[in-house]
């Protein structure tokens, strides 16, 4: 899974769950009534204590290090709402814990993260994340301890803090559910297979007082940042004018990027060294939006993104990145596609 899932904001955990899964599913699951697939219960869900209000962050406890063989699931609250079934989209509030740590790392009830819909269907979301609200209703609380081989199998996920041997656990409650939305076909930009995977524009003069930014052959860019304080708004600055096509809201982009924390100086994540990314601007932080939307194939911006425009006062701990700190982005718009 591509790391670029950690620039999403209110599709960040969808990112980053969807398709993740790299080994099979472990959890023995019965049918029930009403097209879903009952998840049992097990000693390590029963141990998990979650409390608080609904859609709120709830106040879990749980002994660490916990390692399930297999996913278990235990209601906490039994909503009287709908019921989730198999296909079906549950809009969830979820807190994402590290089962061996007992850390916490990741929660949507974050007012710059917010609810997720999520696709009751293992081949696109991480198979213990299924189990857990397959078969709920809305308005229930459950607690899912997940194995790796349902989360992220062998790879773990770095971005989220999850090593390849480490149990995680979920605290969900399910807010809403509809049925499947039919099917839209994404735009696929197609790049030039006669053009390198870097910006070829024209050089542009570098504004004063921003990050310097030197390119390897390759294309990989190295920034420095500058001594004075970051600005308190949003920069973009255009290094590469290139003169393909236009970004537009909502269309879908390959690019090749860099994130550095302004405050450190160090890179949190990059395309350069694996594969360029593709997305839809829609997808991301306001302020990575903000660098493609109106831009060209072919150019290469930076972009100086404060917190209000990135991650918020929350951060994004697992990148080392705090709710004060500035992002820059240094972005090779290499093709788009129209929504």
């Amino acid at each position: 899974m591509r790391k670029i899932a950690l620039f999403a904001a209110a599709a960040a955990v969808a990112l980053a769950l969807a398709g993740c899964s790299s080994a099979g599913s472990s959890a023995t699951s019965t049918p029930a009534a009403g097209g879903c697939t009952l998840t049992a219960p097990g000693a390590n869900s029963a141990a998990v204590k979650a409390t608080g209000a609904l859609d709120t962050l709830p106040v879990t406890t749980f002994t660490a290090p916990m390692t399930a063989t297999a996913t278990e699931r235990t209601v906490l609250i039994n909503g009287t709402g709908d019921q989730v079934t198999d296909g079906s989209v549950a809009t969830v509030d979820f807190t994402l814990y590290n089962g061996t740590s007992g850390q916490q790392l990741f929660t949507t009830t974050d007012a710059e993260v917010g609810s997720q819909d999520i696709t009751v269907d293992a081949a696109k979301f991480l198979p213990g994340i299924v189990k857990a609200v397959d078969c709920a209703t809305v308005g229930s609380r459950i607690v899912a301890v997940v194995p790796p081989a349902d989360a992220w199998g062998e790879s773990g996920n770095t971005t989220l803090g999850v090593a390849a041997t480490d149990t995680v656990v979920f605290v969900l409650d399910v807010k809403a559910v509809a049925a499947a939305p039919t099917a839209t076909a994404t735009p696929t930009p197609t790049l030039d297979p006669n053009m390198p995977l870097k910006a070829t524009g024209a050089d542009q003069t570098p504004v004063a007082g921003l990050p310097t930014v030197a390119i390897a052959p390759d294309g990989t860019p190295t920034v420095t940042i500058p001594s004075t304080p970051p600005p308190t708004t949003l920069q973009v600055e255009t290094l590469k004018l290139g003169t393909g096509a236009k970004v537009g809201d909502g269309d879908s982009v390959t690019v090749q990027y860099q994130g550095v924390n302004w405050t450190t100086g160090k890179v949190f994540d990059q395309s350069w060294g694996s594969q360029p990314a593709t997305f839809t601007t829609d997808a991301v932080i306001k302020g990575f939006s903000a660098a493609l939307v109106g831009y060209t194939v072919g150019s290469q911006v930076l972009v100086v993104i404060p917190p209000d425009q990135g991650y918020g006062e929350a951060g994004q701990a697992s990148a080392g990145i705090s709710g004060t700190d500035d992002l820059v982005f240094v972005i090779d718009i290499l093709a788009t596609a129209a929504a």
